[in-house]
């Protein structure tokens, strides 16, 4: 029932996390606001196939 989808910087556009979400209760693309060790700052994840 769960997929895993990975995360990309929207700074610096590095695919930089996997996780997993449920595509029936969570339609909509995920924002994470994580670490970016290529930024070297917390910047705003998004979603990417």
């Amino acid at each position: 029932m769960r997929e895993i989808i990975t995360l990309a910087c929207t700074e610096c556009k590095r695919r930089n996390y996997t996780t997993t979400k449920n595509k029936k209760t969570t339609t909509e693309r995920l924002e994470l606001k994580k670490y970016c060790r290529f930024c070297r700052s917390h910047t705003v994840h998004k979603e990417t196939k």
